[in-house]
């Protein structure tokens, strides 16, 4: 919403008007409110700022907002700001920010230009919001996840070590020992896949694919060594941001197939084909159940597990996903964008 003019006041009155209205409405923000001239002339800040920095009124104009920023922040903060005076997009980056206590908290930074009607930029206005909490949040599951990521494959290791040691005392299981070292095996591989992860911690998946991705996901799985998973159509590539919520939501898919649905009993079967439809840039896969124990219909609860992947699926990924509870096993059809599954296609 514009602050229009008064055409009642002389327009000196009105502008002062204008402008009071403005620092009014920008002081009971609860963000850091800023202003520059198109040049980048830091020119006004409101008071959430002042109060935040703790440095004297007019002390920051100009160029020395930088200098409030962490000396490892200060030249990434200059070129996307530089970037964003000469292009005229977005300006939106995180960086620590100087607070009055002399701690460093991380800031989320953003500003929008403001156009005249011939499109020129005639101001930018931005705002710095205190994320610091939420940062060390995030940082601190990252932390959680890694501990317990490194603490299941060292299980991983320790099941794999009493095989081997079982296998030297009992050299007539040696031929099931090693195949249930490569199972135990491909179950820490498909662990890559399925914990979260952060920019540093995801797996360089480099060519992969949405199929090479599923049949290392599902090689442990008695049933796909004995040809009742199957995996058959199209193929796209993959890379992480695609990866880890799909293998989330087949992981459970496999589990809950293995513990109650087809894959409960010897002769029941899963069936997945991948389709690409290219006039919508869609990847359409059908888990298809059958030969198990019959359906009652749709479970009344659904597990947490069920539901976070679901989750990933649509939120994360932009998908969609339906579930038909048939009589002769659970179906599911996922609709994906290709574009969506790895940053090469973005």
């Amino acid at each position: 919403m514009l602050l229009r003019r008064d055409p009642s006041l002389p327009l000196e009155q009105a502008l002062s008007a204008t402008e009071a209205k403005f620092e009014t409405l920008t002081d009971a923000m609860p963000q850091m409110v800023w202003s520059t001239l198109p040049d980048g002339f830091h020119d006004y800040y409101n008071a959430r700022w002042y109060e935040f920095t703790g440095m004297p009124p007019g002390s920051t104009d100009g160029e020395g907002w930088n200098g409030m920023f962490h000396p490892e922040d200060q030249e990434l903060a200059w070129q996307r700001w530089r970037e964003s005076l000469e292009t005229g997009e977005p300006y939106e980056i995180e960086y620590r920010l100087r607070h009055h206590s002399g701690e460093y908290r991380w800031t989320l930074g953003r500003a929008l230009p403001v156009r005249d009607e011939a499109g020129r930029i005639i101001r930018w206005i931005g705002t710095c919001t205190d994320i610091h909490e939420a940062k060390r949040t995030a940082e601190l599951n990252t932390l959680l996840s890694r501990e317990l990521s490194h603490r299941i494959k060292n299980i991983f290791a320790v099941v794999s070590g009493l095989i081997a040691l079982s296998a030297r005392q009992f050299p007539e299981a040696k031929a099931f020992a090693s195949q249930l070292r490569d199972r135990v095996a491909a179950l820490g591989r498909a662990h890559e896949f399925v914990r979260p992860h952060s920019d540093e911690s995801r797996p360089v998946l480099g060519a992969t694919t949405v199929q090479g991705m599923l049949s290392e996901l599902f090689s442990p799985y008695p049933a796909w060594s004995e040809g009742r998973m199957t995996l058959r159509g199209d193929d796209c590539p993959v890379d992480d941001r695609g990866a880890t919520p799909l293998a989330l939501l087949f992981h459970e898919l496999a589990t809950n197939a293995t513990k109650y649905g087809a894959l409960s009993t010897g002769d029941g079967r899963v069936a997945l084909t991948l389709a690409i439809d290219p006039a919508a840039d869609l990847l359409r896969i059908r888990w298809a159940e059958s030969g198990g124990p019959a359906v009652p219909g749709e479970p009344e609860r659904v597990g947490f597990g069920s539901r976070l992947a679901e989750i990933s699926v649509v939120q994360q990924l932009g998908g969609e996903l339906s579930k038909q509870w048939l009589t002769e096993g659970l179906t599911v059809d996922i609709a994906i964008a290709c574009s969506r599954l790895s940053r090469a296609d973005s």
